[in-house]
């Protein structure tokens, strides 16, 4: 499964809810018509707490995520040469003064499992160390990181989605690594803030933060509220 990501800053002066509306209501039918599209989701930044986490925050100041999953790159391809992406590209205008996108492979390491009970989400953006390369990173993330995450206790899902390719001002030409410069997309589900705060101070988070030293330099955490479109 590949998933488009894309980082919206909403238009300087705009309010969060008037964002939030015309994202939902106006934009969101547009995009839900792209051809092959099989899931659409509007994640609503709520709160940007650098909860837990001991690395540099990066820059990144974010209104939402959208996320578009498709069977493959090349149904994601297909769907950008339609009518239907154009006339959603059209209303970016009217809410966003700022777009970067980047292109996922989405591996789910502890399966979304929230039953009834409320929940709370959060999204980070992960960058890599100078002298780290891709193909490092790859392996300490999803091998190394992964196993130790499936180790926490009282986690109700982590997803990682890899980073494969990224645009920026254009659709069809990849951008630089400069232009959109971080390698993964975290998603993290837990019960509640202070179920999450316990977690963070024990040591098997410890221990796995330490081996985030070895491969991250930025961790930026946003928490979010997920709208499901499609």
């Amino acid at each position: 499964m590949i998933s488009r990501f894309g980082l919206l800053k909403r238009k300087a002066g705009m309010t969060s809810t008037t964002f939030n509306e015309h994202w939902k209501k106006s934009h969101g039918p547009l995009a839900a018509q792209f051809p092959g599209l099989k899931q659409y989701d509007q994640h609503r930044v709520t709160d940007k707490e650098h909860f837990g986490i001991d690395h540099t925050r990066g820059g990144w100041d974010l209104d939402g995520f959208s996320e578009l999953q498709f069977d493959s790159l090349e149904a994601m391809k297909s769907a950008i040469d339609s009518s239907a992406f154009a006339n959603a590209v059209s209303d970016e205008n009217a809410f966003l003064d700022d777009l970067r996108l980047a292109i996922c492979e989405k591996h789910t390491v502890v399966p979304l499992n929230l039953g009834d009970q409320p929940y709370i989400k959060r999204m980070t953006l992960l960058k890599r160390l100078p002298g780290i390369s891709p193909e490092e990173f790859r392996h300490e993330w999803l091998v190394k990181h992964a196993e130790w995450v499936s180790q926490w206790p009282n986690v109700l899902g982590y997803t990682q989605n890899l980073v494969i390719d990224r645009y920026y001002n254009s659709r069809t030409d990849s951008a630089d690594y400069d232009d959109v410069p971080f390698d993964g997309i975290v998603e993290f589900w837990f019960r509640n803030k202070e179920e999450a705060a316990k977690l963070y101070a024990s040591d098997i988070v410890t221990r796995t933060q330490q081996h985030a030293l070895e491969f991250l330099d930025e961790i930026t955490p946003f928490f979010v509220e997920t709208d499901n479109i499609i």
